[in-house]
C-alpha cells in the first residue's frame, strides 16, 4: 500500500467508529488480520475486531477517537489517538458506570494489500479505566482518567 493508501485506511477506521458505523470500520482490516495485542475475548482476523468494536460502542455509545499523531510509510502506519466516551453499558465484566473515560493509546498497522494485516498496540488496560480502579496511568506513552 503506498503511504496515502495507509492514511486513508486509518482515518477510514476512526471516522467509521466515531459514527458507530463499525461493518464499514473493520472494513480497514484484512479478513485475515493478525492483532499482536488483541483485547481480552477477542477472537481472529477481521470478526475479531468486528466483534471488540461491537462491544465497545454498546458500552460507549458516544465512543471518539481523535487521532493525536499519524505517521506512516508504503508499509507501516502508526497513530496516537485519545479515545473518549460514556460508560453507558456493560464492558468486558465491568457494569455502566455512567462515567466519562478517556484512554490515550498508540496503535500500529503493517499492511500487505489494501487493508491492514498486522496490527499491535500500546494502550491502557481496561481494568485501569474500571469505576473500581483508581484513575491511573498506564504504560509508557498511555494514560487513562475517569470523570
Amino acid at each position: 500500500m503506498s503511504r496515502e493508501a495507509n492514511i486513508a485506511a486509518q482515518e477510514h477506521l476512526a471516522q467509521n467508529i466515531n459514527a458507530g458505523n463499525i461493518d464499514s470500520a473493520v472494513e480497514s482490516f484484512a479478513e485475515d488480520a493478525l492483532d499482536h495485542d488483541p483485547a481480552p475475548g477477542q477472537g481472529p482476523g477481521r470478526e475479531g475486531f468486528r466483534t471488540f468494536w461491537g462491544s465497545l460502542s454498546s458500552a460507549f455509545p458516544d465512543a471518539h477517537i481523535e487521532p493525536a499523531h499519524l505517521v506512516a510509510d508504503d508499509d507501516h502506519v502508526c497513530i496516537a489517538y485519545t479515545l473518549s466516551g460514556t460508560h453507558d453499558g456493560e464492558f468486558q465484566g465491568v457494569q455502566a458506570t455512567g462515567k466519562r473515560i478517556e484512554v490515550r493509546g498508540v496503535r500500529w498497522a503493517a499492511s500487505r494489500t489494501a487493508s491492514s494485516s498486522s496490527a499491535g498496540a500500546a494502550r491502557t488496560s481496561w481494568e485501569s479505566c474500571s469505576s473500581s480502579a483508581p484513575s491511573r496511568g498506564g504504560p509508557a506513552g498511555t494514560a487513562c482518567s475517569t470523570r
